[in-house]
């Protein structure tokens, strides 16, 4: 009866054991996934900030207005005036 209670006792022991190593590298698998993670999020985090300042000088008036003369041979109407039609 002891070797059977010895037997049931160190089975569940080595279970315990194997179960406790299973997690642990569960765990670490899971941890490296996170790191990648956080390096793509910052990459692209990176990456955002500068298409941003990209956007910003791309959209700056004055320079579309230069784009726009050299480019497209656009120039500012003479004698510009606002009409308002009353009712």
């Amino acid at each position: 009866m002891r070797w059977i209670l010895f037997l049931v006792l160190l089975l569940a022991l080595l279970g315990s054991a194997i179960g406790v190593v299973a997690l642990r590298h569960e765990s670490r698998q899971i941890f490296a996934a996170l790191q990648q993670a956080g390096s793509e999020r910052d990459h692209a985090n990176v990456e955002w900030s500068r298409l941003q300042l990209e956007q910003a000088w791309l959209a700056e008036a004055g320079r579309v207005e230069r784009e726009a003369r050299e480019q497209l041979d656009m120039a500012r109407p003479e004698g510009t005036g606002v009409l308002v039609e009353v009712r």
